[in-house]
């Protein structure tokens, strides 16, 4: 298939400012191995809104929701767009709230097909307003996907406008869930609250931490991935960066959890999924080169990833 590169540089879903900068930075990095990977491909810019941040009015438990809503609807009409185009869409974001717009544009393309999800990171990301102890939507994403509100762990007392906006974001490409809680699964997870393990226990989503792909062998557990999906039509799959280990390659994310995957590990992953060429999409995520303790390391090592899974697409 043609790749398609969709670069979004929003990051007003993030705690911390600067993966805005992710996509520029995974761009330095092919320039300065010499690659022409971002000759080779087509790409598209999606518009973007990271000017409110400089609003002074926001909403402590659901920090610029109205302004991500618009995102994520830009974001989805991309990937839609692209898909029916026959386009393999490669989405490169700032912060992951943007994966709800992914997920939504898969869902407006193919409606009627069933959608599977490989979330590869180290946070679990099913915070809804009424539970996110930050209020930063890039913790969102997959509570909206699902339309899990997890009321059972409720801190917050969102009011109306907010709700009104969640809503609108629970309902983008197509009214309702976008996937079955039995349809995700997620790799290297290993930061979450309380409230995220009571929505995965609920929810019976399947989490393969570090320790186990490494204990039961990485192709077992992909191989039980492939087996937990073999109903869905379609495979998207969510990689953050922060899923990699913090002290083998950089702290150059907004949130870097040390004991996380290796870039080896990462593609491994990916190429497996791959063969079973269900795979319709895959976003990177959450690169921020003004955090990067080691130069511009992170988008280096994700430029790797990038350049190697795309010649198996």
């Amino acid at each position: 298939m043609t790749i398609k590169i969709i670069k979004n540089r929003s990051d007003i879903g993030a705690g911390t400012r600067g993966s805005d900068m992710g996509i520029d930075a995974i761009e330095i990095a092919a320039i300065n191995q010499g690659n022409d990977y971002f000759h080779r491909h087509l790409f598209q810019d999606v518009v973007t809104h990271n000017e409110t941040i400089y609003n002074k009015f926001n909403n402590n438990f659901a920090k610029r929701i109205e302004h991500v809503v618009e995102q994520c609807q830009r974001v989805s009409n991309a990937v839609a767009e692209n898909l029916a185009e026959g386009f393999f869409p490669i989405v490169l974001s700032g912060d992951h709230s943007s994966a709800l717009g992914t997920m939504s544009g898969i869902k407006a393309a193919y409606p009627n097909k069933t959608l599977g999800v490989i979330w590869i990171d180290a946070h679990a990301d099913l915070h809804s307003p009424y539970t996110s102890p930050s209020g930063n939507i890039h913790g969102m994403p997959l509570a909206a996907a699902m339309g899990i509100d997890n009321l059972d762990c409720q801190i917050n007392e969102p009011g109306e406008i907010t709700v009104s906006h969640w809503s609108s974001m629970k309902n983008i490409g197509v009214a309702g869930p976008k996937l079955s809680s039995n349809h995700l699964i997620y790799f290297g997870v290993r930061d979450f609250e309380e409230a995220e393990q009571y929505a995965m226990d609920k929810n019976n989503i399947r989490l393969i931490k570090v320790e186990e792909l490494r204990y039961r062998g990485l192709d077992v557990c992909v191989k039980e991935a492939i087996g937990k999906l073999l109903n869905c039509d379609l495979v998207y799959i969510s990689f953050d960066v922060d899923s990699m280990d913090c002290d083998n390659i950089s702290y150059g994310t907004g949130t870097p959890v040390p004991h996380g995957l290796l870039p080896n590990e990462v593609m491994q992953i990916i190429d497996t999924l791959l063969v079973t060429k269900k795979v319709c999409c895959i976003e990177f995520t959450e690169i921020n080169p003004l955090l990067d303790n080691k130069g511009n390391k992170m988008a280096e090592t994700a430029f790797q990833v990038l350049d190697h899974i795309s010649s198996n697409i």
